[in-house]
């Protein structure tokens, strides 16, 4: 058989190849995408329990007459704020995701005061239906920690496998671009102080 033939053939192989690999990498890419989007969903449904549990807890804490109403206000104004924000699984954009989390931290953060000032009434901090709900939030604060890291792994995998030679030549024709991760908010690495 002369060279010259077989020329033709080595080109057609070296094609399917190419296709082959394309359609490996994209089938994977896809796979992963649909990963980082169902770690996204289990990432906003623990959100929302937080979200949910919070009209109870503040309607446990309005039956204490005394209790600081600017506390209750700024509870519910930020549940309203946090709940305002979504992100479509789409855009995962890290600015995106660090407007999502801004909008949370703030809620956070006022759970945080309700909590500390409910420290100083007893007779709620003995309410079966405050400690149970503030067993409920303790619990939810760890689910969404774990799904945010379960997040994170997921981005990673996708944006690794993305950006990996050979895919990463045809990834972006295909619209597969990289997905931003959660990131500890600012201030976070100073160790709060605590006086007393």
């Amino acid at each position: 058989m002369n060279i010259r033939n077989l020329i033709p053939l080595i080109l057609v192989g070296v094609l399917l190849l190419l296709v082959f690999n394309m359609c490996g990498s994209y089938n994977t890419a896809v796979k992963k995408d649909e990963e980082v989007k169902k770690a996204w969903s289990q990432v906003e449904n623990q959100y929302q329990r937080r979200a949910d549990l919070i009209p109870n807890l503040v309607n446990t804490v309005k039956g204490y007459a005394d209790f600081e109403r600017s506390t209750l206000e700024a509870v519910v104004q930020a549940r309203a704020n946090a709940t305002k924000v979504t992100i479509n699984a789409d855009n995962l954009t890290p600015e995106n995701i660090q407007r999502f989390e801004q909008a949370q931290a703030g809620l956070s953060g006022a759970l945080s005061r309700l909590l500390a000032v409910a420290e100083s009434y007893p007779n709620l901090k003995a309410n079966e239906n405050f400690l149970d709900l503030q067993k409920q939030l303790e619990g939810t604060e760890n689910r969404i920690s774990v799904e945010r890291r379960n997040f994170n792994t997921s981005v990673n995998e996708y944006n690794t496998f993305i950006r990996r030679f050979p895919t990463n030549l045809y990834a972006g024709i295909f619209g597969f671009s990289p997905r931003g991760y959660f990131q500890a908010a600012a201030g976070s690495e100073n160790a709060p102080k605590v006086e007393f």
